[in-house]
């Protein structure tokens, strides 16, 4: 009895890991001479690395463009190692923003905020959703940056760090809310903000209902996203802001449109 539990476990400790899984491209980076090194935020797996093989060349590098979503299988000799990907593409989003400035800033604002910010190989499904309903967006929503707006707050609310705007943290109302605290991320009416509202965030109209957002809400708040962001994820770690998400800021400010499109 003990040879045969022996061989079963060193058949079973010989087997090599794999799953498979869907997930979209975060970046890319070459490894070597012709492979890639992947990092894909995937369903049921979080943000995982694994190697391309050829990944530089022709056929895959169009594949591994940030946003493409990609049906993926990934082995490895044992759970902590790198692994190897094979990949089938599903929807190249990232391949079809290209000629956007727009899209393509928020697009790579959107991978790396998530490439920067999430563990590797923890679970995020609803942050999957999120960032394919960005895509879906992206693709072909004229409100689309409202989506992104509430991608960033989605990322913080996945990370621990919602933003609590149901009722006013002064007056306990639901009324009239148009602030929130940079210090407790608790929504703040006009009556409860008193003469304290020149230091409180703006809350715009359009994350409480659905109505259109001017370009100054977009700004308002990403600049809501941005401060809890910096305050709670990547201060933290000493780090700034990514430097996409800083371009995406500057490209939208620098526009003297009314309304996004």
């Amino acid at each position: 009895m003990r040879t045969t539990l022996a061989t079963t476990h060193r058949t079973a400790y010989l087997q090599p890991m794999e799953w498979h899984d869907d997930g979209i491209v975060l970046s890319a980076r070459p490894h070597g001479e012709t492979d890639a090194i992947l990092s894909a935020l995937t369903f049921e797996h979080g943000r995982h690395l694994g190697l391309v093989k050829g990944g530089i060349g022709r056929r895959a590098r169009p594949l591994l463009q940030p946003g493409n979503r990609l049906e993926l299988a990934w082995k490895a000799r044992l759970p902590e190692h790198l692994g190897l990907y094979t990949l089938e593409p599903v929807q190249l989003c990232g391949n079809r923003l290209i000629d956007d400035p727009w899209r393509l800033a928020a697009l790579a604002s959107a991978t790396t905020l998530l490439e920067q910010s999430l563990a590797e190989r923890e679970p995020h499904p609803r942050l999957y959703a999120g960032l394919l309903k960005l895509l879906d967006a992206m693709l072909g929503d004229p409100r689309w940056l409202e989506t992104y707006v509430r991608f960033e707050l989605l990322l913080l609310q996945d990370l621990g760090f919602a933003l609590d705007l149901e009722r006013c943290a002064a007056t306990g109302r639901a009324e009239d809310l148009a602030f929130v605290s940079p210090r407790t991320g608790r929504a703040v009416s006009r009556e409860g903000a008193g003469d304290l509202a020149p230091r409180l965030l703006p809350l715009p109209p359009f994350l409480l209902q659905d109505v259109p957002a001017m370009f100054s809400d977009i700004l308002a708040g990403l600049r809501l996203a941005g401060h809890f962001l910096a305050k709670h994820v990547f201060a933290p770690a000493d780090r700034p802001l990514p430097a996409a998400r800083e371009r995406l800021v500057t490209l939208l400010q620098e526009q003297d449109q009314e309304t996004p499109e």
